[in-house]
């Protein structure tokens, strides 16, 4: 299926497809969309409570640490299920590396630090917190990345955040088919935020090109919104827009 979603019925951010009271969870929720997502739900009528977590937050989750994944699942297991997860974290360049121009940039320690943040950790997050999935209404998106799609590869370079988000819509496209056995109601899903003014698009002029959080944050969630469990498994623009692999 490559149709891509109906547009947005209207400018405000419209979550009638989640039942009145939802409880999200943000995963990420110190970086720029992670705070941007927390503040926008809160401010909505019909969110009734939302959990964010990070390397600070009690409890702590920190995507380098496979121990405190699993904690921090343990930790909120008691109180009920979500309708909504959303995994807001990744990396694509530190104070140490920026991403790859060329073959001859390619070093084990960068990918590996990449794909410990965009990949292994994301598909612990599944592993930990899929199941805690509301069962009537349950959507969990990772952020991924356009330049994670094979088929749109036409630049090259950002060798190892390229491949890290190619293998994390993997993880998530097998999850969703494990997730439909237990939950056919539920929604999988990998998210293209755009361009986002943030530290992570700083240093490629995101400030002066990209869209301010809050209004990425409200970009996806209307593409959540619309999310059906035909969609699952899927890979989506901010837009609607379905991506291809």
């Amino acid at each position: 299926m490559n149709a891509s979603l109906p547009p947005p019925r209207a400018s405000a951010l419209d979550l009638a497809s989640f039942p009145e009271g939802i409880r999200a969870l943000i995963i990420g929720a110190s970086g720029g969309i992670g705070q941007a997502f927390v503040q926008v739900l809160q401010a909505h009528p019909r969110c009734g409570e939302v959990v964010g977590l990070h390397r600070r937050s009690m409890p702590r989750l920190d995507l380098d640490d496979e121990a405190s994944i699993a904690s921090a699942a343990d930790a909120l297991h008691g109180g009920g299920k979500f309708h909504l997860i959303i995994h807001a974290a990744g990396v694509l360049h530190t104070e140490g590396f920026m991403p790859e121009k060329k073959l001859g940039d390619l070093g084990y320690a960068q990918l590996e630090a990449i794909f410990r943040i965009n990949t292994f950790g994301p598909g612990l997050v599944l592993r930990h917190f899929g199941p805690m999935l509301d069962a009537g209404r349950g959507v969990l998106a990772v952020l991924s990345a356009k330049v994670g799609s094979i088929e749109d590869n036409r630049l090259g370079g950002w060798y190892s955040y390229r491949a890290s988000k190619a293998a994390l819509n993997m993880l998530l496209k097998t999850a969703s088919i494990e997730v439909l056995r237990s939950h056919p109601q539920a929604v999988l899903a990998s998210l293209h935020p755009g361009t986002v003014n943030t530290r992570l698009s700083q240093p490629f002029k995101g400030g002066q090109i990209g869209r301010a959080a809050p209004d990425a944050a409200r970009d996806m969630l209307g593409v959540l919104n619309r999310l059906t469990p035909a969609d699952s498994g899927g890979f989506f623009a901010y837009s609607g827009e379905r991506l291809p692999w």
